[in-house]
């Protein structure tokens, strides 16, 4: 029976991972800064590790017997101080470092699709830069390059249940974001092979006002979709990398290049978007890893 390390196992992906590899009959080392952090993989996990991946000190013996490394470690908002370089690159410098000293044979990262056209967004920088190093390493690597996230999504619900839909250019770009859990099922199939990148999407393709649209029909309020001209965001990013710091433009600078592009990689999964809303709009808030059901039809499909 393999080991698998799963780093970043508290968040939103990692806990759908944990599961998945658990179901594949894998033994599991889930890593989370407390106990309380770790409590909702607990029993799926084999064993607990508490360390924070950004401090090296806390990691002592953290690949020790381990065969494979997944790590999702990333931030999407800057908070306690920490910097996207803090994170999304060292810290998982961190995690191969450990990895390469114990003898580990596959390390296994979640990056981000067309990230070699994100190049000056600062989000994608640090993540980049991580990646660069990874594959130089001697190490077996998968990079897995999904298009987004359901959970990303819900942000056009959020503006829906406020009462209108911002979108950055005129919403014609197009994504096929995918669930967490199909994605971690994805992942938990690829650790077996020799891919050294996969870039992968869900099973439909929206274009964003589509997705605006959706969220609008699954609240039962009329649509109310306001579209921002890229060049008038392009201006104010501009404005703020000058006045101020980073965590107050990156996610803007982000959101704003992505969505002005399309986003559409190879389709996996079952899990459907509207399911996803509907939930959430029954529920008000953000599911669990529990949520993990089958697909139940659309009132109107999306291609």
């Amino acid at each position: 029976m393999k080991k698998v390390l799963v780093a970043g196992a508290t968040g939103y992906l990692g806990q759908y991972v944990v599961r998945a590899l658990k179901a594949k009959g894998y033994w599991i080392r889930a890593l989370g800064r407390s106990a309380a952090k770790l409590a909702p993989v607990e029993e799926f996990a084999d064993e607990l590790f508490i360390g924070e991946v950004t401090d090296p000190d806390s990691l002592t013996g953290l690949c020790d017997g381990i065969d494979i490394v997944f790590s999702s470690v990333g931030i999407t908002r800057q908070k306690d101080g920490l910097t996207y370089n803090d994170v999304d690159f060292q810290a998982n410098r961190n995690l191969l470092t450990s990895a390469e000293a114990a003898g580990v044979s596959k390390f296994m990262y979640v990056h981000v699709l067309n990230a070699e056209k994100l190049q000056d967004v600062a989000m994608i920088q640090a993540k980049q830069a991580f990646v660069d190093e990874l594959r130089q390493s001697a190490l077996n690597t998968t990079v897995i390059c999904p298009t987004g996230f359901f959970s990303d999504m819900e942000e056009f619900l959020k503006m829906a249940r406020a009462g209108r839909v911002y979108l950055f250019g005129d919403g014609s770009n197009r994504i096929n974001p995918i669930h967490g859990a199909d994605l971690a099922e994805v992942c938990a199939d690829a650790l077996e092979t020799r891919e050294q990148q996969l870039d992968v999407g869900g099973p439909e393709v929206f274009t964003y006002r589509e997705i605006a649209e959706l969220a609008f029909e699954v609240l039962e309020k009329p649509s109310k979709i306001t579209c921002v001209p890229k060049r008038l965001i392009t201006a104010t990013v501009g404005a703020l990398r000058w006045v101020a710091p980073v965590k107050a433009y990156g996610p803007i600078q982000f959101l704003a290049t992505v969505m002005t592009m399309d986003v559409v990689a190879e389709t996996y999964g079952k899990r459907l978007l509207v399911d996803r809303f509907r939930r959430c709009a029954t529920a008000g808030a953000q599911q669990t890893p529990d949520e993990a059901s089958q697909s139940r039809g659309l009132t109107k499909r999306h291609s």
